[in-house]
């Protein structure tokens, strides 16, 4: 699922490039992830990065699965 929310990502509008910066901070440590998020000049709205906006104001909304880790799945060994 995240793979093709990031392939589909630039269709639901704003720039190319805060989509990339957006999914590189996601996948990110948080140190890294802050400093992608500010050289991007995105505007993060809400605590976990799911409401962002760029400087010219286009809203990025990211759902919570491309943010963190799956807890409910069984690993094989």
């Amino acid at each position: 699922m995240r793979d093709e929310f990031w392939d589909t990502a630039p269709h639901y509008g704003g720039q190319k490039e805060i989509w990339d910066a957006l999914q590189a901070a996601a996948e990110a440590d948080l140190t890294l992830a802050q400093a992608i998020i500010d050289s991007a000049g995105v505007i993060v709205q809400s605590d976990d990065l799911t409401i962002c906006y760029d400087e010219r104001g286009a809203k990025y909304e990211l759902p919570k699965y491309v943010l963190s880790e799956p807890t409910n799945l069984i690993h094989e060994n």
